[in-house]
């Protein structure tokens, strides 16, 4: 008789990884919505569907690298994203450390990948939602470069909540396939890996 060795039970969640952005369809394919582009682009890959709605967010479980992963998007609006992230840190008790907030960015250019263990807001208001109401900063966070504004007087709300142009919005999708390789990487630990990789 051959005796075939079960793996280990994966019960709670270690790790979460949120995309910031906006609910509604209006802000569909928008540069503050590249967040939401980049879960979606995670699910694909995981084969995962955001189908529960739960800490104010539409969220669904992956197995990355052998650990049970909680996938987010926050339907609080942007400037809010916190409220929805502490509380899913609270009930599955998961530190900063080990939450990975994806945001958008207007210093780097579109398609623009940016890796930072830690860190300001960066005048980015749902991250700064996060750091404000869990009092930490020391959350590992993959920025998304969406591009500066046009001209120094463009209104930034304007800006942000604007849709890439096609070409645009093709650079972002090839982005965010590199999402899965730079989040695996981060949840082995190897941080400074992926910065070397994809920064």
């Amino acid at each position: 008789m051959i005796f075939f060795k079960k793996s280990p039970a994966i019960s709670g969640v270690e790790y979460i990884v949120a995309g910031l952005g906006n609910p509604d369809r209006k802000y569909e394919r928008t540069r503050h919505n590249s967040g939401f582009m980049a879960i979606d682009a995670l699910c694909d890959k995981l084969n995962c569907e955001l189908k529960t709605l739960k800490f104010k967010s539409y969220c669904g479980t992956a197995v990355i690298n052998g650990k049970k992963v909680l996938l987010m998007k926050p339907q609080t609006y942007m400037n809010n994203s916190g409220e929805a992230l502490v509380q899913a840190m609270n009930f599955y008790k998961v530190p900063p450390e080990k939450t990975i907030i994806i945001l958008d960015d207007i210093s780097l250019d579109v398609g623009k990948m940016r890796i930072r263990r830690k860190g300001t807001d960066g005048g980015q208001r749902g991250m700064a939602s996060i750091i404000y109401l869990s009092g930490s900063d020391m959350f590992p966070r993959i920025k998304l470069g969406i591009g500066a504004k046009p001209n120094p007087e463009y209104d930034l709300a304007s800006w942000v909540l604007s849709k890439f142009n096609e070409d645009e919005y093709k650079i972002m999708l090839k982005t965010c396939e590199n999402i899965l390789p730079a989040v695996e990487y981060i949840v082995d630990g190897n941080i400074d890996k992926a910065m070397n990789l994809y920064n």
